[in-house]
């Protein structure tokens, strides 16, 4: 404004009070502001538009870019001139020759990748209820949540190493090393971490944010339930398409579950159990034995 020309009369309290009625009116989340004659301006398609950024600024950070990753390993390994069978890929690899500075080095590689996990809490706040409350991850019903974890994890487990078998012979699946860490007497103590931090990213990422995001999005169950699925699927593509199914299998499973009971706490356990075996039961168990269950 020219300092010059005239600001104008002061606004009149009746006008003053119509501001203040239309801001008080509009709910900070259905609006993207107020106008300059005090006016809400209607946000539907902006909130829209904002979360569906979240979702994929989120997953970017998380399990969405390991599914793009694990697509384009996937490729690697079908172009290789090798087939999938013949090929391997190991989970929990040393990285460090030294003990004292891979076990630090494994801390921070679990530590950091909860980091989406505070984010995805974060985003799912609202004043007055705290998000862990929200998609079920807290421990207020622990000894319910243990045995629906430990249920879940016997109804997808079991399965799951048949399927592993399976895809072993057929040639759909790599072989897989649960650990390559060497025999050190942190070595079972990390491997627990980083079941119980995959239980935790994978299940309130995909399970619990995801999930809500897409039903506030208006998506139809089924969708939700094949969108959450599929990505669970896809970022184990790297151990090829044997354990995508089976991994999309469970995923439907654990969003139908998610979706009727609002809890991923024992989502959590369940998993954490899955991957507890299969990491220590394979840095424990003797050469011989994985060799006859195909594991080595």
């Amino acid at each position: 404004m020219n300092p010059h020309e005239p600001a104008g009369a002061p606004p009149t309290a009746q006008e003053r009070a119509q501001v203040t009625a239309g801001r008080r009116a509009t709910p900070a989340g259905d609006a993207d502001g107020v106008g300059p004659a005090g006016q809400a301006v209607p946000a539907a398609g902006r909130t829209a538009r904002r979360l569906r950024a979240e979702v994929l600024i989120v997953l970017g950070l998380s399990l969405g870019q390991s599914a793009v990753y694990a697509v384009v390993n996937l490729l690697a390994r079908l172009t290789a001139g090798v087939p999938l069978a013949e090929q391997s890929t190991a989970l929990n690899p040393p990285r460090a020759v030294r003990p004292y500075l891979d076990l630090a080095y494994q801390l921070l590689s679990i530590g950091f990748a909860l980091v989406p996990v505070a984010l995805a809490l974060f985003l799912l706040s609202e004043p007055g209820r705290r998000a862990t409350a929200r998609i079920g991850f807290d421990g207020a019903r622990p000894w319910r949540d243990l045995g629906a974890g430990a249920g879940l994890a016997a109804l997808i487990g079991i399965p799951g190493l048949g399927l592993y078998a399976l895809g072993r012979a057929m040639g759909l699946t790599v072989e897989v090393q649960a650990s390559g860490l060497g025999e050190h007497w942190w070595t079972v103590p990390v491997l627990i971490l980083a079941a119980a931090q995959n239980a935790v990213l994978e299940e309130v990422v995909v399970a619990g944010y995801l999930v809500e995001r897409l039903e506030r999005l208006g998506w139809r169950p089924a969708a939700v339930v094949a969108t959450s699925a599929v990505m669970r699927g896809a970022y184990h593509l790297y151990q090829g398409i044997g354990p995508f199914v089976g991994n999309a299998v469970m995923g439907v499973v654990f969003a139908q579950y998610y979706r009727r009971r609002r809890r991923t706490m024992p989502l959590v356990l369940a998993h954490t159990l899955i991957d507890v075996v299969a990491f220590v039961g394979y840095a424990l168990l003797p050469a011989g034995v994985l060799e006859a269950l195909g594991l080595g």
